[in-house]
């Protein structure tokens, strides 16, 4: 049975290592579907499995962007992994 596109996106978030990030398209792409930028907030928006480190997913322009645990934690944990 094939993965959902929900599916790719947690298992491509699930890989980004400690200390790196990856924009929103860059997710997207990977998951197959390079113009889906906006689903791949939404799916991570929605997402509470604490091993899947969405923090690590940021906007194309370097800014941190959305975060279902609020925007300051999300950069506090940017900062403590070395990634911001």
């Amino acid at each position: 049975m094939a993965l959902t596109f929900f599916e790719k996106v947690l298992q491509v978030v699930a890989k980004i290592p400690h200390g790196k990030t990856m924009s929103y398209k860059q997710v997207a792409r990977l998951a197959g579907s390079s113009n889906a930028c906006r689903a791949v907030g939404n799916i991570l928006n929605k997402n509470y499995k604490h091993q899947i480190p969405c923090h690590r997913v940021i906007r194309s322009d370097g800014t941190p962007g959305g975060y279902n645990r609020g925007e300051n934690r999300k950069i506090k944990l940017l900062k403590k992994e070395g990634a911001l």
